[in-house]
């Protein structure tokens, strides 16, 4: 008792800045005190869970590998793989069994292939979790349905196609990216009929994702793009000129060369580099009318594209660019003149007395 009424004639006592000094601490232990406590509690919780989250991928486990081996080839499904599947499905009502359920599965499946791949498949409908996962297709959390549609292309579910296209323009960038990699995986080029109705951009992410999973497959049937080089959404033409660069499609010319003409700069401007690598001379003798018109960039890229499809005839033209303000034009009209008219090219090294100029033809001259 003694020492409490002197600890408090001590704080009483004591200069302020000393007691507010106390004070802080005190409060601080009193938030410390709870929080520690519930640390100790949360990491004994995650403990237990890891430690029931391993018992049960171990049974499922050894419960999987019982199934596939106790195969009948007489029979769709063995009187031992039937009492397995019930099994299975009493769990299906807890999530977080069901959670763990499919975890080992896609383990499984990406461990395997052939024949025991579809037997994995088959089990994801037989047990009925296949109607968990459509179920969740229509909640409100967008990270729940970027997560399904994920499910669905992991077990290559092409029955859930209609409602799964239904999220091609939601408001969520991550939903609709897992949208067009679900159609791609599973349905290969023809499941790129989803551009025929995207309104939402198709990010530059998206569109390298969505080239390098057609990149390998193999044995793909390549669909006509030219509906989409049409396409009122500007990244949806942008994509199909990748795809017409990617799988050389000539037989779309007319439209590429329609694009030349687009409001959209980038468009003319790749339409440009997609024509030259396909060749079209059409093109070229095209832009060579209003080439002065266009923005440097594709004045650039039509040079660039002369490299590649020059003529003969092409000299007077280039011969009013050797002297341009635009120094890559410069170098592309004196580069294609070497090669059609060699003494011309020599010519202009005594004719003119620009350092710069005479810089540039050596440098070509010498390369």
């Amino acid at each position: 008792m003694n020492t409490n009424y002197y600890l408090l004639d001590y704080f009483n006592g004591s200069p302020l800045i000393i007691q507010v000094a106390w004070m802080i601490s005190g409060l601080f232990i009193l938030i410390l005190l709870p929080l520690i406590l519930y640390l100790k509690y949360l990491r004994s919780h995650l403990r237990k869970k890891e430690r029931i989250t391993a018992e049960y991928e171990s049974k499922y486990e050894t419960l999987l590998i019982r199934y596939l081996y106790s195969g009948d080839e007489e029979q769709e499904i063995s009187p031992e793989q039937q009492v397995i599947i019930d099994e299975l499905k009493d769990s299906l009502t807890d999530l977080f069994k069901r959670k763990i359920l499919i975890a080992v599965l896609l383990k499984l499946k990406n461990e395997v292939s052939g024949e025991i791949d579809e037997s994995i498949q088959k089990l994801y409908f037989q047990t009925g979790l296949i109607n968990y996962t459509l179920s969740q297709l229509k909640h409100k959390k967008w990270y729940i349905i970027a997560k399904v549609i994920r499910e669905l292309k992991q077990f290559k579910v092409k029955e859930a196609h209609d409602e799964v296209i239904v999220h091609i323009n939601h408001p969520r960038r991550e939903v609709r990216k897992e949208m067009q990699l679900y159609m791609v995986n599973l349905f290969y080029f023809e499941g790129l009929n989803f551009l025929d109705i995207l309104e939402t951009q198709l990010s530059e992410w998206d569109q390298i994702q969505l080239l390098e999973v057609l990149q390998r497959l193999e044995n793909q049937n390549i669909s006509n793009i030219k509906s989409w080089l049409g396409s009122p959404n500007d990244s949806v033409v942008i994509f199909s000129l990748k795809l017409a660069k990617t799988y050389n499609q000539f037989e779309a010319k007319e439209e590429l060369i329609y694009l030349l003409y687009h409001i959209n700069k980038k468009i003319r401007l790749e339409s440009i580099q997609v024509l030259s690598y396909l060749n079209a001379s059409e093109a070229k003798e095209i832009l060579k009318i209003n080439i002065e018109q266009r923005s440097p960039e594709e004045q650039i890229a039509f040079f660039k594209m002369m490299e590649n499809l020059y003529e003969t005839s092409d000299e007077l033209f280039l011969m009013q660019y050797i002297h341009y303000t635009i120094f890559e034009i410069k170098v592309s009209s004196l580069k294609i003149l070497k090669i059609l008219n060699t003494e011309k090219f020599n010519l202009l090294k005594l004719e003119s007395s620009d350092p710069q100029f005479l810089k540039i033809v050596n440098f070509i001259e010498n390369n």
